[in-house]
């Protein structure tokens, strides 16, 4: 059995993840139907639904796809030995790129009380990125507290400083970065350097 993937498929994603984000870009994803969407991709509604529930699916696949490209980076710089101050500052900065790539997405979804589904994706990711940290890095200066309550108050912390840079036009991407990593505990970035256990 082969592992490739399908170009068809392949082709289906990218129009997809492309046509959602142009569509998000516009209005919250919560007044895209799938109708839209399947017309600015040019796909059936039944190649959708065999795929997807719902038009926010694919548009939380773009969004992690593209944060998921900001941790190979970091995976690599950890790999090269970067030090742990230098790859939590990179870190940070590469998730204030990714918002500032999807700005109108979160913009959108900021100012609809209908659309949670992005942020509540993002704090997802978050936390799942923390709980990956703290796993690969127990022990090492890191204190003996719970994962997942240590995992979901950065998650949130994180998203909420997010939330105040778009929703305010004289908060930067600056600011953001810095505040993130002057808010950050010690010692994340005393274990960030720790090379990924594979």
């Amino acid at each position: 059995m082969s592992d490739r993937t399908d170009p068809r498929v392949t082709r289906t994603t990218s129009a997809l993840r492309q046509a959602v984000v142009e569509l998000a870009s516009q209005r919250p994803a919560s007044q895209i139907t799938v109708a839209d969407l399947a017309e600015r991709a040019r796909i059936t509604r039944a190649t959708f639904y065999n795929r997807y529930s719902t038009p926010l699916d694919p548009l939380i696949e773009a969004l992690y796809s593209d944060l998921e490209t900001g941790h190979r980076l970091e995976e690599q710089r950890r790999a090269q030995g970067y030090p742990g101050p230098e790859l939590l500052h990179l870190a940070v900065r590469e998730v204030a790129d990714h918002v500032e790539r999807f700005a109108a997405v979160y913009r959108n979804a900021l100012g609809d009380p209908a659309d949670r589904g992005v942020f509540d994706a993002l704090v997802r990711h978050f936390n799942d990125y923390a709980l990956s940290f703290l796993e690969r890095t127990a022990g090492r200066g890191l204190p003996d507290v719970s994962h997942q309550v240590t995992a979901q108050f950065l998650a949130h912390g994180f998203a909420g400083a997010i939330r105040a840079w778009l929703g305010h036009p004289d908060v930067t991407k600056d600011d953001l970065v810095e505040v993130a990593v002057s808010c950050a505990p010690a010692w994340w970035a005393a274990a960030a350097a720790t090379p990924v256990e594979r």
